[in-house]
């Protein structure tokens, strides 16, 4: 994370802060006052001719974050410092300006944390939220930071509650916000019987560590270069130095150790009355150093040895590697589980098609076994078809008459309302008369109340006028009723002249049905007539290229009279008719095909 990134994610917060509204904008008056004050923690030359000249008064309205953002790259970002500026000052800018709108802390006292410590935790979640607005944090991420806390309390950390907590909302599941956090941590949920101080030390060391690059820190004993004594001061290890001061305070600082690939440390025996030695060697000195106990003297040579490998790879921050790194194994993490859902889903589809092809395997057994009982069904099915069609009909028959009387006894209603109207309209039509002489009568006695009998007399026009109106539309109704009277009786005429239809259709197809077994029967007569056994000695008359007794001329005539016989009316039978002279059509071809005397026993009935 680069320096514009860190100081964009603070610079937001303030932005927002200022958006009263949450409408997306700030105004002018507040982004100039806001624009100053980061010149002023940046340490960046005022520039009142540009501010003046980017916010001038001629242009009405307030500025969008997107409208702020080209005067901020230009004049301010572009022209900050690394090492210019104290980063904490400008953090506390923001968070000022942030948290007076949205921290809002237990008034009773009992938050977790102070209004100090909230600042650090603010900063941190800065530092480990994703570069992504609106500013979150990502639960892998949270959990870490809790982690860190609660290990410098030396107190482990309920995984198992976090991640509880986490479920209970499924926007929570992409992350939480700044304000989640807090709320979360004053809460005590994960910090219950920590007094505050602890936890404020905790926050403490974790802001040094995370933020200001605090690789290690304490007490060590430091042999003086001109006087070669021993001095206790307190060190604190970054990535690039190693500063000491005379107390941990970090008020007065005696020097400071620069560190470079070239720099390394080693562990020195024991003597001059101090044990647990080691020297920092530079390429211009070599600083002899002592720790408390053995492990002391381990962890600072390691955390030096680290500090070195950093500078020797070109990184500034520790913890940014770290958080490069673990969002590095999110992705990684984040593509496998894609890939193995990817996997899943193949397999799936592989299964599925798979079942896919044995269910068309059964089906065609089915669909065989099916084509085999449909031949033996056809003709019931034929039969309860007609059937079927008679009963229908005959329903719809008495829906019609059904729907005839409905019709009929609903327009003896409705001419029953009509007569009442018309009563009602010739009584009104008797008042207004006898309201009319009594207003005549009533004009020369009472002049004092002519305005009031005026609107009376017009309230009764007005309800005249209304029931004159009530009866052109029952006129209409009755006249739309005897309408779709008379189409409901031309409907059912309609439907009556279809049953007649189709009755004699059906009549038709049964006579052709009975003719068709009568020839099929008197067919099978003939053919076990001539399937007889040839006796020794006997002797079949053959013709060249044929069989006894076939006779093609009387086939192809036989085949004209059947086509001759058809009536034109055949045409607009019933499907299910054509569908009956196929299928003994079909018959009578297979039952040529069978036998080489089909063709002679065909041609007798024809004959």
């Amino acid at each position: 994370m680069d320096l514009r990134a860190e100081l964009l994610k603070s610079i937001w917060y303030a932005f927002t802060a200022l958006d009263v509204e949450k409408s997306g904008k700030v105004s002018k008056s507040q982004l100039k006052v806001l624009s100053h004050n980061l010149y002023t923690v940046l340490h960046i030359p005022h520039d009142p001719v540009a501010l003046e000249e980017h916010f001038r008064d001629d242009d009405d309205g307030p500025v969008s974050s997107q409208g702020y953002m080209p005067y901020l790259n230009k004049y301010i970002l572009d022209k900050v410092e690394e090492g210019a500026f104290v980063k904490e000052n400008f953090d506390e800018l923001c968070w000022t300006l942030t948290a007076k709108k949205n921290y809002k802390p237990d008034r009773n006292g009992n938050s977790v944390v102070s209004h100090q410590d909230a600042f650090k935790l603010w900063c941190l979640f800065n530092f480990l939220s994703e570069d992504k607005y609106p500013l979150v944090m990502v639960p892998d991420e949270v959990e870490y930071l809790l982690k860190k806390i609660c290990t410098a309390m030396n107190v482990e950390l309920n995984s198992c509650e976090l991640d509880d907590y986490l479920s209970q909302e499924p926007q929570q599941q992409g992350g939480l916000t700044v304000w989640q956090f807090l709320d979360l941590v004053n809460s005590g949920r994960f910090l219950r019987g920590i007094e505050q101080e602890a936890v404020s030390m905790a926050i403490e060391e974790v802001y040094q560590e995370v933020i200001e690059d605090v690789l290690k820190q304490g007490y060590l004993w430091k042999k003086g270069q001109l006087r070669r004594n021993w001095s206790e001061r307190w060190f604190t290890l970054k990535p690039s130095s190693l500063s000491y001061y005379v107390s941990e305070e970090r008020k007065e600082k005696k020097g400071s150790i620069a560190l470079d690939k070239h720099c390394c440390v080693e562990v020195l025996p024991d003597r001059d009355g101090k044990r647990c030695m080691f020297c920092v060697k530079t390429s211009s000195r070599t600083y002899e150093m002592s720790a408390s106990d053995t492990r002391q003297r381990q962890e600072w040579t390691l955390a030096i040895q680290t500090a070195i490998r950093l500078q020797a790879e070109g990184k500034k921050s520790l913890h940014k590697d770290l958080k490069q790194k673990r969002r590095e194994q999110r992705e990684q993490r984040e593509k496998r589980k894609a890939a193995k859902e990817e996997e899943m889903q193949r397999l799936k589809q592989l299964q599925e098609e798979k079942e896919r092809k044995l269910q068309e395997l059964e089906l065609l057994k089915e669909a065989q076994r099916q084509a085999e009982l449909l031949l033996q069904e056809e003709e019931q099915r034929r039969r309860l078809q007609h059937e079927e069609m008679q009963r229908t009909l005959e329903i719809q028959l008495q829906e019609a008459e059904q729907a005839r009387a409905s019709m009929q006894a609903e327009m003896v209603l409705k001419e029953a309302e009509a007569e009442r109207q018309r009563k009602r309209i010739v009584e009104l039509e008797e008042m207004q008369k006898r309201l009319q002489e009594a207003l005549q009568q009533e004009v020369k006695a009472r002049q004092d109340e002519e305005s009031e009998l005026m609107k009376l007399k017009e309230e009764q026009e007005e309800y005249i006028i209304k029931t004159q109106r009530e009866k052109l539309v029952l006129k209409q109704e009755m006249e739309n009723k005897n309408k779709y009277l008379e189409e409901a009786q031309k409907q059912l005429e309609e439907v009556r002249v279809n049953r007649q239809r189709v009755d004699q259709d059906v009549m038709v197809a049964q006579r052709k049905l009975r003719q068709a077994s009568t020839n099929v029967k008197h067919w099978n007569v003939q053919m076990n007539r001539l399937m007889h056994p040839i006796g020794p000695g006997e002797k079949r008359s053959t013709l060249s290229g044929g069989f006894p007794g076939f006779q093609p001329t009387l086939l192809a005539r036989r085949d004209s009279s059947l086509k001759l016989k058809q009536k034109p009316e055949d045409k607009i039978c019933d499907p299910v008719l054509e569908e009956s002279k196929e299928t003994v059509n079909n018959g009578e071809a297979r039952r040529l095909s069978l036998s080489p005397d089909a063709d002679t026993m065909a041609t007798e009935p024809s004959e």
